[in-house]
């Protein structure tokens, strides 16, 4: 039986006093067991405040990006241990805001997941189709190029510890998400893809999540599919109360 997980993604959002007062409120809406991992993706600058904020909570925090090496000549970069040291205990790789704002190619995911596992931080892998792929019926050629090229050569120990996020871009900050059906089929590809690679054992320990256009109205259903490990959420993970309702699904 795998884990449920719920991921915030606060994106570019968020002043370390803005997050003080969510992490101030965020207590009136939690009740005593969550039932889900939680996560948030915050900002470089907050992620040592948050963490002293949100550790108490029982919630974990991250970072949405890292370079892949541990130092050097990189204006504008942060490494895996800066993260770490922050108290961050996991990492988003391929987010498709980064996949197409900055041109990130499934190498450098590649090369940042290995990166990631050799320091052990948590990585989460981001795939997705865009409207036009989709229209084009090339939505499983994409995840797969995505997965064996964003993987690559990584064994299956290290595998099983991934978690992989599955964003349809068509979907992410549209208020238009994929509905629990057609998660559930993109989804259920995306494992026989795992299955193919890896095997059965390690495919079913990889946790699959869906993000896109997530809220309080469309969380249960999505998490009541089989092959829906847990949500990354956008837009509502920043209210504190709707984030709250996730996380209570």
């Amino acid at each position: 039986m795998r884990k449920k997980w719920i991921v915030g993604n606060w994106k570019m959002h968020k002043t370390p006093a803005e997050a003080k007062a969510y992490f101030e409120v965020l207590p009136v809406f939690l009740q005593k067991n969550m039932k889900a991992r939680v996560l948030i993706a915050v900002p470089f600058p907050i992620l040592l405040p948050a963490f002293q904020m949100a550790n108490h909570l029982g919630i974990e925090i991250g970072a949405q990006n890292m370079h892949e090496m541990p130092s050097g000549a990189f204006t504008g970069e942060v490494s895996c241990e800066m993260i770490q040291d922050c108290g961050g205990s996991f990492v988003l790789l391929g987010h498709s805001e980064r996949r197409q704002l900055f041109q990130e190619s499934d190498a450098s995911v590649h090369r940042k997941l290995k990166r990631a596992l050799s320091c052990g931080l948590q990585p989460i892998v981001c795939i997705g189709e865009t409207q036009e792929e989709r229209n084009l019926g090339l939505t499983q050629r994409v995840l797969l190029r995505q997965i064996e090229e964003g993987f690559g050569d990584i064994s299956s120990e290290e595998a099983s510890k991934v978690i992989l996020a599955y964003e349809p871009v068509w979907a992410i900050g549209t208020g238009s998400s994929a509905t629990p059906d057609m998660a559930q089929e993109v989804h259920s590809m995306c494992r026989q893809m795992l299955k193919s690679r890896w095997g059965d054992l390690t495919a079913s320990q990889i946790p699959i999540l869906y993000g896109g256009s997530v809220k309080p109205e469309n969380v249960r259903d999505l998490m009541q599919e089989e092959d829906v490990d847990g949500v990354l959420v956008g837009g509502a993970s920043l209210d504190a109360e709707s984030f709250a309702k996730i996380i209570y699904y």
